[in-house]
């Protein structure tokens, strides 16, 4: 008996489907980031006063001491804002570059060279987003490396305005687009082949023939996966990040030099555990909004048939 064609709330590529993509990255990427303030805290005290936070478990622990489960979540408000609205623009701006740039070439090609069309969408549109997370991680870094600092978004930031000027904001937006950047070109990619992987190669069954719960658990193996591989590359230029946002006079170069080619990935397990299974829960928000809110939800990249006859020499 054959399946029931599947009603869907939009278009796939229409207006309301790139909106519910942007609403479903702010909920991926604000909800996880915000969970998991109190590792990304650690990691980043880890990255700015090694002598003192020597490790996870140490940092955690002074951290605790100092300041209880207040100290531990230092910096969520900025946290929450900065990264829904990063992941609003990421999300929406990734399935509108992708789209977009398959159009500008014929389906072949757009299939054969996928991979390249993965990472030019993912650059576009972490370029963008890093615009608006910019302010906000600033802030967050702040309240979270300075001894002292105040907890309050609504205080810290008015004061850095005040003090430091508005370029005190932007200060990082550079090594952002370092760190973001190639990050968000490796979540992407990476997420895509890795996707197409396990259903060539792991689930036993069709992805046509799986249970959405089914596809959901795939989807988060695959973008676990990708966020292990995100943080490796993305590592050294998030070390620069923290310490610049810590202390603005700082240079690139002169935090190198400072650190060392060894110091520059320090908190690297931390980020690594953080960032796997934030990439993993995104990814698995980001779908499971689809299924909730009935969205189209096209499978990995599929061989057009017109290539298919040509491989087989017909």
């Amino acid at each position: 008996m054959a399946k029931p064609k599947e009603e869907f709330s939009c278009e796939m590529f229409s207006n309301k489907y790139f909106m519910l993509c942007a609403a479903g990255g702010a909920v991926a990427c604000g909800s996880t980031h915000t969970l998991l303030t109190p590792l990304d805290l650690v990691k980043c005290r880890l990255q700015v006063d090694p002598a003192k936070y020597k490790s996870i478990f140490k940092g955690f622990g002074i951290s605790l001491s100092e300041g209880g489960i207040a100290n531990l979540v230092k910096g969520w408000a900025p946290t929450l804002i900065g990264y829904t609205l990063q992941g609003s623009a990421k999300f929406a701006g990734y399935e509108y570059f992708k789209y977009k740039y398959a159009t500008m070439v014929d389906e072949e090609s757009a299939y054969l060279y996928r991979t390249y069309l993965y990472l030019a969408a993912a650059a576009s549109a972490e370029f963008v987003a890093d615009i608006f997370l910019a302010p906000f991680e600033a802030v967050k870094v702040r309240m979270q490396t300075t001894p002292g600092y105040t907890s309050q978004m609504r205080k810290a930031m008015p004061h850095m305005m005040s003090t430091e000027g508005f370029g005190v904001f932007y200060k990082g937006l550079t090594p952002l687009w370092g760190r973001q950047v190639p990050y968000t070109m490796m979540k992407f990619a990476s997420f895509e082949k890795t996707l197409e992987f396990l259903y060539e190669n792991v689930v036993p069954k069709p992805r046509e023939q799986c249970t959405k719960v089914e596809q959901l658990i795939v989807t988060f193996a695959a973008g676990y996966i990708a966020g292990v591989l995100c943080a490796i590359v993305s590592h050294p230029s998030d070390t620069i990040v923290s310490k610049l946002n810590k202390d603005p006079s700082s240079s690139i170069g002169g935090i190198i030099s400072e650190v060392g080619m060894i110091g520059i990935w320090r908190g690297l397990v931390a980020r690594i555990i953080m960032i796997g299974t934030l990439t993993g829960l995104q990814w698995f928000i980001y779908d499971a909004f689809k299924v909730y809110t009935q969205m189209p939800r096209p499978p990995p990249a599929e061989m057009p048939e017109s290539l298919k006859k040509k491989l087989a020499g017909k």
